[in-house]
């Protein structure tokens, strides 16, 4: 059975159990500060469990895409080692929401994969939780009864609480679970040892498959256990392993999944795979990979610097390093998998399909990108290497395989892997100290302590009235603290908010709660899932009492003016450059707008002014807002509303437009009711953020307003200062070109001057040992004339070895180059010369083996820099 259909089997047969299919979530997360990446099938249904919502349906199935590459669940090192351990993966699940329990998940289970898939019912175990004394929870004697009247008692297996008690996280909806495995072995291999012994003890063919878990309790933050209003469902599937099982195969690599991948790698490099360990690993690796970078980029997140775009900057440099290092590509080449990627998922995840060409251009120019660094970090190495042996060492530093690892992204095995072929080796104990202590930083920067939430009034639900009102009246529902490295932080729930919250690249709404005894600062306003919860700056004396809930209004009407702007930003970008433009990521407050846009090429002044010339005739037309709630999202679609990729949009959805023929957006924020509330509409800047992506920052109204007032007084300053002339561009071109014919003329004494002083230095080389040696001190006008002088001494004298102390600008600086042979049949290292030399002017400097510079503060050391030099080499 083909993997598509293994697939599809699966949600037709939980929808003829009626059940509810229901789309996978983006797998990049928004509005779940506990998350990064969507790493479970049950994320999107966090809140049913939490019971901080009713769930839409009792039950429901899905494949859900996932990314384990952070936090709890990091399976990145084990990727391409093993062959069942995947970054991105689909997890098939089914979810009861209060409604069947454990009796029809074991026996569905069991159903689906026996009768419908038909593995063979003695390769199956099953574990049920054994219990555990420190919790003081019980066996799960329910699930060991159901499961003893479907298999034999052999079968069934106890497991501990780390196998057989699934958890959330630290706090969260917990429960027992049970496990099914299965055993992929030769029959001669289960003839040896059975296969129960094997359960639960990482063997590559003895594997889990299917987990089912029994929400039964909440974990609390202090660790006690509660039991849940109501039990839930959450079975989690690994796609790939299900196909490993029933195309019976030895890897998940060998299923259908994977092996189109594999034969385009095997093309592309000329290796093959199943031939040698490391080439094998190199291949699992990169074939894994472009499935996560692809599915991450489809969901709005590009490769970046920072959070979850380091991640997936991170698995993409995975990638290409092993493509480098074992197959032989050293040019850019993940990037022609994406082809395959939209071939075999986008029947089933459209986007991935719909985005193609951008994809592809992201992981082409990120490549390109890395394979330079890698380059740099190459020669690094050899300039390492140099150093070490200048002082007959063998032992790379811990701290200095870190560096190359932390600034270039060098693995330690591939500093490892050079090491050896030039006959060193790396303290490997030292670069794990280094890397512990990056995650003691990274864990004291992020630490924090979440209390729980304490119930003050009835849970009633949050009603959000922000659309319509800035003002209520609220009653707290719970509030809880938050303790970081920065202090305490309070947070609150209300039954009644006009707050808007944080959300679509919309800044969360500012303003107070009010009551009779007390002002209460709201000093932002977060959605945590669907929880609407205001952070604010202490916790009210009396939360029991009604508060007026009253926003900032003035922030409010700032961020709908630049918030209604964007809408009509991105049908103006889409006018002027193409259909093609897309929403890649957006910021909008009271002091400006921020647009991302999918773009393969600079705007020109021209195409800039023609977009702002559009949004504001747009806004001087005073175009009427269009709201639309609770439209159908179906209907939304045929509406032509654009929506934007990455975003989990629920069966109904709110349709912004402004004007039909011109912007119909999806939208959750807030907006102006006339287009001519924004009143001015200004671009000022646009450029590149990353691969095909571009940025566009605007203001308007007020800010607008001041913007081209300060542009006018500049204008002014200006004209006064060239004495009000006729033409003031004019005036300018001429002052600029007489600034040229100066700096033409400065730069033609100084030629003279160093060639004066270069005639001087030639008559001055000393010959010793077959090295002509020049040291000698100078005064120069600047640096580059140091850098032109060194190298024009070295080419014309054989065997040159020279160092300058210069004076430059009443500022000593220090050169020291040498011819390139020497650096090998002497040992010397300019590098290493020039930063003990650099103390005698208390400065310091390096560069590579032949050439280095250094600065100092102590102009007087000069002298000394000549006088320790001819000490060291004459």
């Amino acid at each position: 059975m083909e993997a598509k259909k293994i697939r599809s089997t699966f949600i037709e047969f939980f929808q003829s159990k009626q059940h509810q299919y229901v789309p996978s979530s983006p797998i990049v997360v928004k509005n779940d500060p506990t998350l990064m990446f969507t790493n479970a099938g049950m994320n999107q249904f966090k809140d049913a469990f939490l019971g901080n919502e009713i769930a839409k349906y009792s039950r429901v199935a899905n494949s859900q895409k996932c990314l384990r590459v952070s936090g709890k669940h990091n399976d990145l090192e084990e990727v391409g080692v093993d062959t069942y351990h995947h970054t991105m993966f689909e997890m098939l699940g089914n979810w009861s929401f209060g409604d069947y329990f454990k009796k029809e998940a074991i026996e569905w289970a069991w159903e689906l994969l026996t009768e419908v898939y038909q593995l063979p019912k003695d390769r199956l175990y099953v574990s049920v939780f054994q219990g555990d004394e420190g919790d003081k929870l019980e066996k799960d004697v329910e699930a060991a009864e159901l499961w003893s009247k479907i298999v034999p008692e052999d079968r069934i297996i106890l497991g501990s609480k780390k196998d057989n008690f699934w958890e959330m996280g630290d706090t969260g909806p917990c429960g027992p679970c049970s496990e099914i495995h299965v055993d992929l072995r030769s029959e001669a291999e289960i003839a040896q040892v059975p296969g129960r012994e094997l359960v639960n003890n990482d063997h590559p063919q003895v594997i889990e498959i299917w987990n089912l878990v029994f929400m039964q309790f909440n974990r609390l933050a202090d660790g006690s256990l509660k039991e849940l209003p109501a039990k839930h469902v959450d079975t989690g599937m690994g796609f790939e392993r299900l196909v490993r099982a029933i195309q019976f195969k030895s890897s998940n690599y060998d299923t259908d999944l994977f092996t189109p991948f594999l034969d385009a790698i095997a093309k592309k490099s000329g290796k093959t795979y199943g031939l040698e360990e490391q080439t094998d690993i190199a291949f699992r690796v990169i074939v894994d990979h472009i499935r996560a970078i692809s599915f991450t980029i489809a969901d709005g997140q590009i490769p970046s610097n920072n959070k979850a775009g380091y991640v997936i900057r991170r698995i993409l440099r995975r990638a290409v390093r092993y493509g480098y290092t074992f197959l032989g590509l050293q040019q850019p080449f993940l990037f022609e998998l994406t082809p395959l990627i939209a071939t075999y998922f986008g029947d089933v995840f459209p986007e991935v399909r719909q985005q193609q060409e951008f994809i592809a251009k992201v992981i082409m120019e990120e490549e390109a990108s890395f394979l330079r660094t890698l380059d740099h970090g190459l020669k690094m190495l050899e300039s390492i290497k140099s150093e070490l042996n200048s002082k007959n060492e063998k032992v790379i530093t811990g701290k200095t395989a870190f560096e190359l690892y932390d600034t270039f992204g060098f693995p330690l095995d591939l500093t490892s892997l050079i090491a050896r072929e030039n006959g060193f080796s790396v303290d490997e104990k030292g670069f794990a100290e280094e890397m512990e202590k990056q995650k003691t930083r990274s864990r004291a920067a992020s630490e924090q302590e979440t209390g729980d939430w304490v119930l003050v009034n009835e849970d009633t639900g949050v009603e959000f009235i922000g659309y319509d009102f800035t003002e209520a009246y609220s009653q707290i529902i719970k509030h809880r603290t938050i303790t970081d490295k920065k202090g305490d932080r309070y947070q609150l729930v209300l039954d009644r908010t006009p707050f808007y919250a944080e959300s679509g690249g919309q800044a969360g709404d500012t303003g107070w709660l009010i009551s009779d005894s007390e002002k209460i600062r709201v000093i932002d306003t977060k959605k945590e899932n669907d929880l609407i919860v205001h952070f604010v700056e202490k916790l009210p004396a009396h939360p029991e009492v009604r508060f007026s809930s009253e926003v900032d209004r003035e922030k409010r009407q700032l961020t709908m003016n630049n918030h209604s702007a964007t809408h009509l930003l991105q049908s103006a970008l889409k006018e002027v450059l193409g259909d093609h433009i897309q929403q890649r990521g957006s910021l909008v407050n009271e002091n400006l707008l921020r647009f991302d846009f999918s773009h393969f090429g600079k705007m020109s002044e021209d195409e800039i002014t023609k977009v702002e010339e559009i949004v504001n005739a747009k806004v001087r037309e005073n175009i009427a807002l269009q709201e639309q709630r609770n439209v159908p999202i179906e209907e939304a679609k045929k509406m032509g509303a654009t929506a934007l990729f990455g975003e989990k949009y629920g069966d109904f959805v709110r349709v912004i437009i402004f004007q039909k023929d011109f912007s119909v957006e999806l939208c959750g924020g807030t907006h102006v009711p006339f287009t001519s509330q924004i009143g001015l509409f200004k671009i000022t800047s646009e450029g590149s953020i990353s691969a095909g992506v571009r940025r566009i920052e605007a203001i308007t109204a007020k800010a607008a307003a001041n913007y081209l007032r300060e542009q006018e007084n500049l204008v002014k300053e200006i004209q006064d200062l060239l004495k009000n002339p006729k033409d003031v561009k004019k005036a300018i071109e001429s002052l600029l070109q007489e600034r040229n014919d100066l700096r033409k003329e400065i730069e033609t004494l100084h030629l003279e001057k160093s060639s004066g002083v270069k005639n001087e230095l030639l008559k001055q080389f000393i010959e010793k040992d077959g090295i002509n040696t020049l040291i000698a001190q100078v005064e120069l006008p600047n640096a580059e004339s140091l850098k032109k002088l060194a190298y024009e001494l070295k080419n014309e004298v054989a065997n040159a070895f020279v160092i300058l102390a210069a004076k430059i600008e009443d500022k000593p600086q220090v050169a020291v180059i040498l011819e390139d042979a020497l650096v090998v049949s002497k040992g010397l290292n300019a590098g290493q010369i020039v930063r003990e030399l650099a103390k005698e002017i208390q400065g310091g400097g390096g560069g590579q083996p032949f050439f280095a510079t250094a600065g100092g503060k102590d102009l007087a050391g000069l002298e000394k820099v000549v006088a320790k030099a001819k000490e060291m080499f004459l």
